[in-house]
């Protein structure tokens, strides 16, 4: 597989075309931001931990017959993934409220939701990426009604499956965002990564948080965090 010119560099990734039209290879960094890129810094080795972890995961996905954009991994650092049109939106599961829930609500950090809560933000760095509902995504074409409901069944599938496989590694998954994407033939499918950079994901015994809210928060031991959950999941740099 050929790399070629770069398509794309985003705040933790960059994207290549390859010599088969229907493929990419992503390469991940190590640069970190925060707040849609107001706070910036580096995590070392972030970008082989997520990627790593990343395709591990999407692994387990299609196994749960969630279909996703891994193809195959490369190397620490590059992925080959199917060519998609990303849908331009933020899909948030909440199992716990934290971080901006908690803020909007009024409701204690760690405070257990009665169900999992899905919420939609509209993927635009200039707008601070809006929360927006269901009636707004089909008004504005950002999707239609059949692909919400396509990608509201897959979400809460990998909620289920993220939640059952993290709690074997005594991990609690507080909540996540994903991105979903069209291949050429239109279908949707899981896109984007799932790592400690997306996912709230908390020690279940000492409610210590090994995510990247350690680096959002000056917290400290960034890099201990996400080794400890690569080290969780089995996986060796």
């Amino acid at each position: 597989m050929q790399k070629l010119e770069q398509l794309y560099e985003g705040k933790a990734k960059k994207v290549f075309k390859t010599d088969d039209p229907e493929l990419y290879i992503v390469d991940y960094k190590d640069d970190a931001t925060a707040f849609n890129g107001q706070k910036k810094g580096q995590i070392s080795g972030k970008g082989v931990i997520n990627n790593r972890m990343s395709n591990f995961l999407m692994t387990i996905m299609e196994k749960a017959g969630v279909p996703t954009h891994f193809v195959k991994e490369l190397s620490d650092r590059e992925t080959l993934v199917k060519k998609v049109s990303i849908v331009p939106l933020e899909v948030i599961v909440r199992n716990v409220a934290a971080g901006s829930f908690s803020k909007h609500y009024g409701v204690e950090e760690g405070t257990k939701l009665l169900n999992p809560t899905l919420e939609f933000s509209l993927k635009d760095d200039a707008l601070d990426d809006p929360l927006i509902n269901e009636y707004h995504i089909t008004a504005l074409g950002v999707a239609t009604r059949q692909e919400l409901d396509r990608i509201t069944e897959m979400t809460f599938k990998v909620n289920e499956v993220l939640k059952a496989y993290f709690v074997g590694v005594g991990i609690e998954l507080i909540d996540f965002k994903i991105e979903f994407g069209k291949t050429s033939d239109g279908q949707i499918i899981l896109a984007d990564e799932i790592s400690p950079d997306t996912c709230r994901l908390w020690d279940i015994e000492t409610r210590q948080k090994l995510d990247k809210d350690r680096f959002r928060r000056d917290m400290g031991n960034v890099e201990d965090a996400y080794n400890e959950v690569f080290a969780r999941l089995g996986l060796k740099a």
